[in-house]
């Protein structure tokens, strides 16, 4: 059964400059390194107006439909996610690409199944995402729908006329 025992915080000092060092192989053009595994989203601040960047894993790549889907770990309050919200229409950057996208987020329950389908893909990497965010598992396909269920997704669409 999942528990949460801590509430995710994203990540300050040190681990700050880690989580945000594949934005600068992205600005040296190197972005083609992280491969389908991560994109950088290029949006626009709500309050600000400002550009802003972020890069996320990549929890699913449907290349047929031209859809990337990420998950916001830190939840609903993250900036990238809630500045989405506000202004869907973005420039994802994943491989040596750059594309025009809308972010589309995904029913609650679209999310659970998505997190299920990621740990059957990912079971290392799930159970370290888990822990990072501070749950407690036991590691079913439950568990994950679950934690799936409470963290936002988002679905990033390739504009056609791009892709």
């Amino acid at each position: 059964m999942i528990r949460k025992a801590t509430k995710p915080q994203p990540p300050r000092g040190w681990r700050r400059v880690l989580f945000r060092l594949p934005i600068w192989l992205y600005r040296l053009r190197l972005g083609r390194l992280l491969g389908y595994r991560f994109l950088l989203i290029h949006h626009v601040g709500r309050k600000t107006g400002l550009p802003r960047q972020a890069v996320v894993e990549v929890v699913r790549y449907d290349r047929e439909q031209g859809v990337f889907i990420v998950a916001a770990a830190f939840g609903r309050k993250t900036d990238w996610y809630q500045n989405i919200l506000k202004q869907p229409e973005v420039t994802i950057q994943v491989g040596g690409q750059t594309l025009a996208a809308t972010a589309e987020p995904l029913a609650v329950v679209q999310g659970g199944a998505e997190m299920v389908d990621y740990a059957r893909r990912h079971p290392g990497t799930a159970r370290a995402l888990s822990r990072m965010l501070g749950y407690v598992m036991d590691g079913t396909e439950d568990d994950y729908r679950q934690l799936g269920e409470s963290i936002p997704f988002v679905a990033f669409r390739i504009n056609q006329t791009n892709f």
